[in-house]
């Protein structure tokens, strides 16, 4: 990642708002999962100041999917359709009115400090590196709170003027997502006997049977899913993209949004409850609590700001909404063929655990 010294020393400037001499900085990058076909490498960056002033700054690439090195991945029919339909500028839409003006109270967006054009469809972007709580502190409370503001933003971005002022259609993401990794990605591995041969898999007979079922009913869910009413989510509300300021732990922080097109009501609650459970840091024994919390919350976030949904829509626009995105997906199914080891096997346990825990939410929508 090319963090330049003029790119830093424009964004010193803005921090402190005025002129300032850079006097050391430092890159450091972040470790991070490339399952995101926009985000081409992330970067730490502490500085100071000829005055003796601190700053810190978190810079992200974001470039064209057809940089990712995952590509080589998906089916060959597929890759070319998937890069150019997928919007991998969708997540500087974080600091447009339509959302940035639109959060409630306890939510916000980081600072946006400077974007630079690097060419060849990569973009450089420069905001606020926040002070976050480590993940462990997402106890029932936390949950409820951003279940709470995420109920807030559906009733905000959910009027028919944020409807209106969107180009696409219900549903838009979600299908595309279904459509490409689900159908073409995921749902083919229900065939493989090799692999549902696996001890693991095979501890759980009826596991393969229950997610055809369910693939069987997708076109039916997400037709049900276009009809309830629609709101622009945040669109990956999981807890990772919702940081907890230290000074502020009654805030949250949105990043990393997608899926910015008009989904059903609820659909943030699927990526809030399994978020940290899919990265292997919450027990999969720990979801039927959260889950419990979750829609009440978030009803009650979307009331008190006008939203008119009720609980049932609610619901089934979180649950549809999870099941066609992460069912079939939470399966890891690469670490399968894999030589056994207590590592693979332990994630996969865990997988294998998540995935019966959405099989059974998906098959109370049948």
């Amino acid at each position: 990642m090319d963090v330049t010294a003029a790119d830093v020393a424009q964004v010193a400037a803005q921090i402190f708002g005025e002129p300032v001499v850079v006097a050391t900085w430092q890159g450091r990058p972040v470790a991070y999962e490339s399952g995101s076909p926009a985000t081409g490498g992330l970067v730490r960056v502490n500085g100071s100041t000829a005055d003796g002033r601190t700053f810190r700054v978190f810079v992200k690439l974001v470039q064209h999917a057809r940089h990712w090195p995952r590509l080589g991945q998906l089916p060959p029919q597929f890759r070319d359709a998937f890069t150019a339909q997928f919007p991998w500028r969708q997540e500087l839409a974080a600091w447009d009115h339509d959302f940035a003006g639109r959060l409630p109270d306890g939510l916000r967006v980081p600072v946006l400090y400077r974007i630079a054009d690097l060419g060849d469809d990569r973009l450089m972007v420069y905001m606020e590196d926040v002070d976050a709580c480590a993940d462990s502190t997402w106890d029932l409370a936390r949950y409820r709170r951003a279940a709470n503001l995420l109920g807030g933003l559906a009733a905000l971005r959910g009027t028919p003027e944020a409807i209106a002022a969107n180009a696409h259609a219900p549903g838009w993401g979600l299908r595309g997502y279904v459509d490409g990794r689900v159908r073409q990605g995921a749902v083919p591995s229900l065939a493989d006997d090799e692999l549902w041969a696996h001890p693991l898999l095979a501890a759980d007979p009826a596991l393969r049977a229950d997610l055809r079922r369910i693939a069987d009913a997708l076109p039916e869910i997400l037709d049900r899913l276009d009809a309830l009413p629609q709101a622009i989510p945040h669109g990956d509300a999981s807890p990772q993209n919702l940081l907890v300021p230290v000074d502020d732990p009654e805030a949250l922080v949105a990043i990393d949004i997608s899926f910015q097109g008009p989904h059903a009501v609820g659909f943030d609650l699927g990526q809030l409850l399994i978020g940290l459970a899919h990265a292997g840091i919450v027990h999969t024994g720990l979801l039927a609590d959260i889950h419990d919390e979750l829609v009440p919350a978030f009803l009650a976030g979307l009331r008190q700001h006008g939203g008119t949904a009720d609980a049932d829509e609610v619901a089934y626009g979180y649950l549809g909404s999870l099941v066609a995105r992460a069912a079939f997906t939470s399966l890891p199914f690469e670490l399968l063929a894999a030589p056994p080891s207590a590592e693979t096997d332990a994630v996969l346990q865990h997988r294998v655990a998540l995935t019966r825990f959405l099989a059974d939410l998906g098959l109370t929508l049948l």
